[in-house]
């Protein structure tokens, strides 16, 4: 009977100096056959919090997706050279600066998305192999649980598989998070034989959606209400990426994406947007049927005015949305975190020791409490205790007014 390797990866920053979220292992031990069968067994529940995901290169390897952004890591005993209990050690890099000039193989685009969490040692590619060729986006669906809260755990798969776009982005949340810079390389592509298509064009920004491509990510997805995803399409129209699909429109089932031609021509001299289901060389069908007026959206167009106008009244600022109740929990990671703390403590409400940082902690919520018992009070209504939980609602969040990150 197989025995197997079992580990958890986990994701977080290892010193205050290096904010990229690095992969922690910590390994368990070995597990029979019969743990993996009541693994596998509990996962396929349709109601499970946990989901199965096979190792693309390793045989009998597979994870689990786990709600808590945790990683479960099974490997059979007998791979070779394979360690389970040993993260992927990568030459250190020093860390990049979201507004440093980076190298731009002759695009005036950025090589960070603003705001966007850092995972991994921000290494995964290099220089394009054809520069001269048209830049182009990619788009991937992770056939995986889209929302918040398999975002970083599906962020250390990517990693484990060494499968790394340079963005992921979950269309619930809007979380976005960047592997490596817009201007380099990424490896979520198979080769057209010695050709390699990751390195194909001026960039070519591959971008994993959190879904499913039977199921498209973009129905009743509104962009009015995802500034994160707006900041990723300014970034591709930066880099000269064309809103146009020169492939055509992305394949709707597999059906479809394996009678398409994946035409070595087009993929190789027309910039613009494509399916990896329309990549020459791959022979996956994501990201499935999405809406071509969401992704990319129509062309931006800059108009003059006929006549002169009076000066445009100050905009007035943005503040982040709501992002639901389950956002904040232990383990979260994000500068909405940071942003909310720094508005508690302007008013008056700040609960911490040291300022506040990306990490949700109970001095977070102790500090959220004492908002909304201000709040409450203020507008007389009357919230109890157990309504003042430190949990945040979004009543409370909107008079909040969390400035945009």
């Amino acid at each position: 009977m197989t025995e197997y390797h079992v580990a958890v990866d986990t994701l977080a920053s290892p010193d205050p100096d290096t904010p990229e979220l690095q992969v922690e292992t910590v390994y368990l031990g070995t597990v029979d056959q019969a743990h993996v069968d009541e693994v596998r067994a509990i996962a396929a529940l349709d109601d499970a919090p946990q989901y199965v995901m096979e190792h693309p290169h390793v045989e009998g390897a597979f994870m689990v997706l786990r709600d808590d952004d945790h990683l479960d890591v099974y490997v059979p005993v007998d791979v070779a050279d394979y360690r389970v209990y040993e993260p992927d050690e990568r030459a250190k890099k020093r860390a990049v600066k979201d507004d440093e000039d980076l190298p731009r193989t002759a695009t005036s685009g950025p090589a960070y998305i603003a705001g966007a969490t850092k995972f991994g040692g921000q290494s995964i590619g290099g220089a394009m192999d054809y520069p001269s060729n048209p830049p182009r986006a990619t788009w991937h669906t992770t056939e995986s649980p889209s929302g918040a809260k398999y975002f970083a755990s599906i962020a250390a798969y990517l990693i484990r598989v060494a499968s790394e776009p340079q963005v992921i982005y979950d269309p619930d949340s809007d979380m976005i998070g960047q592997f490596g810079p817009l201007t380099s390389s990424a490896r979520a592509l198979k080769n057209d034989g010695t050709r390699r298509t990751n390195r194909e064009g001026r960039v070519n920004v591959q971008i994993e959606v959190l879904g499913r491509a039977a199921s498209p990510w973009t129905k009743d997805f509104d962009e009015s209400k995802k500034p994160n995803y707006r900041k990723l399409k300014a970034a591709l129209r930066a880099h000269g990426i064309p809103d146009v699909w020169p492939a055509g429109k992305p394949p709707a089932t597999a059906a479809a994406a394996a009678k398409g031609s994946r035409s070595r021509t087009t993929w190789q001299t027309k910039g613009g947007h494509y399916a990896h289901a329309q990549v020459p060389g791959n022979d996956h069908w994501d990201p499935g049927a999405i809406d071509t007026a969401i992704v990319p959206g129509k062309p931006d167009v800059e108009t003059k005015p006929a006549t002169p106008t009076k000066p445009a009244k100050p905009v007035p600022p943005a503040y982040e949305p709501f992002p639901g109740a389950t956002f904040f929990h232990g383990g979260r990671y994000s500068p909405i975190v940071t942003a909310m703390g720094r508005r508690l403590v302007a008013e008056g409400c700040g609960k911490y020791n040291s300022g506040p940082g990306p990490n949700w902690t109970n001095a977070d919520r102790a500090s959220y409490r004492a908002w909304q018992k201000k709040y409450s009070k203020a507008n007389n209504l009357g919230w109890t205790d157990a309504e003042c939980d430190g949990i945040p609602g979004k009543k409370s969040w909107d008079a909040l007014r969390v400035p945009n990150v």
